[in-house]
């Protein structure tokens, strides 16, 4: 392996090539779309994108607000063979700060919380019509830094969330990263890796499985092992009570589900051999199975919360590189948490392309240095013969691209988790 070094204006770039990444074993884990976890990025992403297009809109910039700290708590719920009901709501905690006046003018910012919120559990889960509870927790609150009793003027963080005027924010003339932290991006995707995702949105999403089979719950997991060529895989797949009308229907919905899981490896995994193994959990003989109301375990007790599941690519994987920063609910001007990932893992699919190998990128950023000038950046490439110039000006094309992603976020045009 050999280590260079390169300085971009105020980056610094290391590129390493010669790495050997890991290919005989994988360890990947997604969780579906009903999934607690799943469910809090969700709809902290659909209400960041929300306020932002509205205030884009009004404006004509996108407001200070950050919604990534929000959280889904389970209800309570009673299920028995084909029926079933809610005894206690779901609550959605959406916690975190908005602008919610501009100047003269006032942002709706509860009302577009709220119907965010409501609007997405009506597609998602529609069995908790009326049992969704939604607990406003947002304020304008500025970040430390602001120093006050100088004889200045107002220091422009305390009017962080409530600007006089849109032209005043600092971001219409520099854009700056919001924090210290990093992205993080690899490419390309395993066979391994493809599979479990295939498997998971095959019997969490919108797929003709699930479209055929009402008792089909989304709240799946899917956690897989390989060594090698062969595989195996523990996932978990739900079943809404009311068309399940008594255990026999439930096991033999199960074999269904498995009867799906050895299609889909015959056609997207030949090479090896797949064990699965479904419901680990269940009791049957006790009547302790995956047996759900609403197709969701958020129904009771569980809960979810932004940046506890899938990663920007839609994947957990140990075994590759990864960060913990929640992107969903980020603000996509400025928060380097949401940008950087997105950017990396571009970055990284644009640098596989172009050597024909593995590739990571790592962006690090420097609270308050410019956006697209990241403190540090890593490039480990697999391949041994690097264009160095052609590499860095990848990576330059790619760092002026900030405004074109910010506008994709918004128009529901990249996906998060």
């Amino acid at each position: 392996m050999e280590i260079k070094r390169f300085e971009m204006d105020e980056t610094v770039v290391f590129v390493e090539t010669g790495v050997i990444p890991a290919r005989s074993t994988g360890l990947v884990e997604r969780k579906g779309m009903g999934h607690p976890d799943t469910l809090a990025d969700n709809v902290a992403e659909l209400l960041s994108r929300a306020y932002s297009r509205y205030t884009r809109d009004t404006f004509g910039v996108v407001l200070h607000h950050n919604f990534d700290k929000l959280a889904v708590l389970g209800g309570k719920s009673q299920v028995e063979y084909g029926g079933g009901k809610m005894l206690a709501p779901v609550r959605v905690l959406v916690n975190g700060r908005a602008t919610r006046t501009c100047g003269n003018s006032a942002v709706p910012v509860d009302d577009i919380a709220t119907e965010t919120v409501e609007e997405f559990f009506r597609g998602r889960l529609p069995e908790l019509d009326g049992y969704l509870s939604i607990e406003l927790n947002i304020t304008g609150n500025p970040s430390p830094g602001a120093v006050h009793g100088t004889g200045r003027s107002s220091p422009e963080r305390s009017t962080w969330f409530a600007p006089s005027d849109p032209s005043t924010l600092r971001e219409r003339r520099t854009v700056l990263a919001n924090d210290t932290s990093l992205g993080t991006g690899w490419a390309p995707l395993s066979t391994h890796e493809e599979f479990v995702i295939a498997l998971a949105d095959n019997f969490s999403g919108n797929s003709g499985f699930r479209q055929e089979r009402p008792w089909c719950g989304s709240d799946v997991k899917v956690m897989s092992m390989r060594v090698g060529d062969d595989a195996d895989v523990v996932l978990c797949v739900p079943q809404k009570s009311r068309h399940v009308p008594n255990r026999r229907s439930y096991e033999d919905n199960c074999g269904d589900v498995l009867t799906e899981c050895v299609r889909l490896a015959e056609l997207l995994w030949p090479q090896g051999t797949v064990n699965f193994r479904l419901n680990a959990r269940d009791l049957p003989q006790d009547d302790e199975i995956y047996l759900t109301y609403t197709g969701s375990s958020i129904e009771s007790g569980d809960e979810g919360v932004v940046g506890r599941g899938n990663r920007t690519n839609g994947l957990i994987t140990p075994l590759r590189p990864m960060n913990l920063e929640g992107a969903n609910g980020k603000n996509p001007v400025y928060h380097v948490g949401k940008l950087y990932n997105v950017a990396a893992e571009r970055l990284a699919g644009l640098l596989h392309t172009a050597t024909g190998d593995y590739a990571e990128v790592h962006l690090v950023s420097a609270t308050g240095q410019r956006l697209d000038r990241p403190w540090r950046v890593v490039l480990r490439l697999a391949a041994r013969d690097v264009d160095s110039v052609a590499v860095l000006q990848l990576l330059s094309d790619q760092l002026t691209r900030f405004p074109d992603i910010t506008q994709e976020i918004i128009t529901d045009g990249v996906q998060l988790c």
